[in-house]
């Protein structure tokens, strides 16, 4: 069944800086190469970066000088919130990034998934947490088990969440992520994709008509053209489907369920807690749909997309 086309490719080289619109790519079992190829270690917490806990972060912006090979980490340039710019391949790339951003942190490239210590959560309980949730039974409740561990109040501020709205069901996701702020030997927040369709963005523009619903707000890879006759998060049905994207297969694997990031300030767009707010009462905390690659191939703007 055809769903739509592909209206935007995104890939963003480093991971919670702006990112960069693309025409095409070729998607590997990675996703789309160079995405995610680079992220920010914070000094201060020793783990890796995210504009959850740096929000300055999306006030940068990071393209790639030539097109990224799959595996290898090619130069990416940021600009910075004063709209100078830096490589990735210059000794003073930590310094000014951590002045621009008032932070410390450092550039890193992607490292092997071998290297757990990389990619370890400073959390307290962070190791325990992912024990439980190996734990089929224990999975379901991991809600009720985060203030035994010690990691309610983090993960609560992590998402957004006032104290009088519930946290997100966390048992879909996979259990490395409760120990690792990314799958190891990747920086992505859980799975290589993200898709996003346009009927989404218009329901929800109607329901909250004075916030912005701009992509740029969810960082999508893929945002879906719907066709008319499809209204409303049509991706949730998508879950556990496959979806045909150019030559590319697609395996749906869970909603996204949405963090403190689409609220946060970044170049155009004003800071707009509403944004989470209308995601967590209207749509079940969720928005969009994460995806695993099931068969590599070509994806370009305009091509069809279908529910196989």
């Amino acid at each position: 069944m055809k769903i739509g086309v592909i209206k935007e490719i995104w890939r963003y080289p480093v991971k919670s800086l702006a990112g960069e619109e693309i025409g095409s790519c070729i998607l590997t079992g990675a996703g789309i190469p160079g995405d995610r190829g680079y992220a920010f270690r914070d000094g201060k917490r020793g783990e890796i970066a995210s504009a959850r806990k740096i929000p300055a972060l999306l006030q940068c912006a990071a393209r790639f000088r030539e097109e990224p090979s799959p595996g290898l980490a090619a130069a990416v340039d940021i600009t910075l919130p004063d709209g100078t710019t830096v490589g990735s391949d210059v000794a003073e790339v930590h310094q000014r990034c951590t002045s621009a951003i008032g932070h410390e942190v450092e550039l890193c490239a992607l490292r092997p998934a071998t290297d757990l210590a990389h990619y370890r959560r400073a959390t307290p309980g962070a190791a325990m947490l992912a024990r439980l949730a190996r734990l089929g039974p224990v999975r379901r409740m991991l809600g009720t088990l985060l203030p035994l561990v010690g990691a309610d109040r983090e993960l609560r501020a992590d998402f957004g969440r006032l104290p009088d709205e519930p946290m997100p069901d966390l048992s879909g996701f996979p259990p490395e992520l409760f120990e690792f702020t990314s799958p190891p030997g990747t920086y992505f927040d859980a799975f290589p994709l993200h898709l996003l369709t346009t009927s989404t963005l218009s329901a929800m523009s109607r329901l909250n008509p004075d916030a912005a619903w701009d992509v740029r707000r969810f960082r999508p890879n893929f945002v879906v053209e719907t066709d008319p006759q499809f209204d409303g998060p049509v991706e949730f049905d998508w879950v556990e489907r496959t979806l045909a994207l150019g030559e590319a297969r697609i395996g749906c694997a869970m909603p996204t369920v949405r963090c403190s990031m689409p609220t946060h300030a970044q170049v155009g767009l004003g800071k707009d807690p509403s944004v989470l707010r209308t995601i967590v009462r209207e749509t079940d905390q969720n928005l969009g749909v994460y995806a695993d690659v099931v068969a590599p191939g070509r994806v370009a703007v305009g091509d069809p997309v279908e529910l196989l």
